[in-house]
């Protein structure tokens, strides 16, 4: 069988299933997300072993330490890939319900019923963990999904899909409704971009070059970010040491995060009080601060100064750009320039500041006096995420269940024609 017909009859099955998932019941969903949990931490052992396959040769081929800490399958991973599938199994059920019922004029009632997108295609590298994630998010949604996962991650995606599907069979659901692609050659996946008569979406989730390796080829629709350069903002009314810990955590808790910080504004005001302890702090973490000329003084020795180039850089590591300026306006200019609609936080204490910063700021997550790493479906109340979108249609930020739906119009009336 061909790359083509094999992908088509992948989606073809797809396809068939989602009819029957979406008309499921949502007790039965809910059942298969849950046997998923139990089977997680029954087959453990399974998973771990099967993931070790994957870190052994990921190794063998030199694969760089920010995509092994992704491909890794840690107890304290499985246990929240457990945990979000008992969150998202008790979140109400997003289909079916009618919302802004409103009588017309002529009597007649108009309403949006939700419903699930259909198909989806979820294409991801390193991860393994976001095969359960995705599967459980669209299984919520009453949808099916095909996960293509990265090469580097075969046996693990493959030992999950297969609870995956166990987990189904057991909610006498269709088995279908999540496939795992066998074929880890990229024209598997160049073949299923053609096939938008199956698949309603597809969902990148990687790097900038795969996400836009995907746009260029699909004939569906995408969700998609291509880079998380999040910013801080340092405002010269903030608590320095509470601003410490949080631009510490956004930054060296798990660097290799798309929602780790990348360019940290600093308000000439405070930073004379505050960038030399901060770059004492950052420092001991092995943080490299990549600094403006205002900036590079007050750091210490651990900081170099920054070329032009390094500003709007996703680096993913352990690296900081670090930049003085003269007030709000600056700050915001700066991020408008250089951000790439992910994460954006101010630490103040002013009400003011903060409310215009939420206002003015275009991210898909805007906060205040908090770390950028909330920027995550489980943090957010999502229960798990299948991905975080930094274009605007048709959803914005994490996307849980809710947003893996749409909505058609319901027109109730009362053996009504049109005059």
């Amino acid at each position: 069988m061909s790359y083509s017909e094999a992908m088509k009859s992948v989606a073809g099955k797809a396809k068939e299933a989602s009819r029957k998932v979406s008309c499921a019941d949502g007790t039965a969903r809910n059942s298969a997300i849950l046997e998923l949990a139990a089977l997680l931490e029954q087959e453990k052992e399974f998973i771990f072993a099967e993931n070790k396959k994957d870190l052994d040769a990921a190794k063998e081929r030199g694969l760089d330490q920010a995509r092994m800490q992704r491909l890794e399958i840690t107890p304290s991973v499985l246990d929240y890939m457990i945990q979000g599938c008992n969150e998202v199994a008790g979140q109400v059920d997003p289909v079916g319900g009618i919302e802004n019922m409103e009588r017309r004029p002529n009597g007649m009632m108009v309403g949006k019923m939700r419903i699930p997108l259909g198909v989806i295609m979820m294409i991801f590298e390193s991860r393994p963990n976001v095969t359960v994630d995705a599967a459980v998010l669209c299984l919520k949604a009453g949808n099916s999904v095909i996960l293509r996962g990265g090469s580097e991650a075969i046996h693990s995606n493959l030992a999950l899909a297969s609870l995956l599907q166990k987990a189904l069979g057991k909610a006498g659901l269709p088995a279908e409704a999540v496939q795992v692609v066998e074929i880890t050659d990229r024209e598997a996946v160049s073949e299923l971009l053609k096939l938008d008569e199956y698949i309603d979406v597809v969902i990148p989730r990687g790097g900038e070059g795969l996400i836009r390796a995907v746009v260029s080829q699909a004939t569906m629709p995408v969700l998609k970010h291509y880079k998380g350069v999040c910013h801080i903002y340092v405002d010269k009314d903030c608590e320095i040491p509470e601003a410490m810990d949080i631009i510490k955590n956004s930054k060296v808790q798990k660097p290799a995060a798309c929602n780790s910080v990348e360019c940290l504004l600093v308000h000439e005001d405070i930073a004379k009080d505050i960038l030399p302890s901060l770059g004492t702090l950052l420092a001991a973490s092995g943080v490299t601060m990549k600094a403006c000329p205002r900036a590079m003084p007050l750091l210490g020795a651990k900081a170099v100064a920054a070329e032009f180039d390094d500003w709007g850089m996703e680096y993913l590591d352990l690296i900081l750009c670090v930049k003085v300026v003269s007030d709000q306006d600056e700050a915001q200019d700066h991020i408008a320039r250089y951000g790439s609609n992910h994460s954006e936080v101010i630490l103040t204490r002013d009400h003011a500041r903060a409310m215009r910063f939420i206002r003015e700021v275009d991210a898909s997550m805007v906060g205040v006096n908090a770390s950028t790493r909330f920027n995550d479906g489980g943090q957010l109340g999502l229960g798990a995420e299948i991905g975080i979108s930094t274009s605007k249609l048709h959803s914005y930020g994490p996307m849980g269940a809710t947003e893996l739906t749409s909505t058609k119009f319901v027109l109730l009336g009362n053996w009504d024609v049109r005059n």
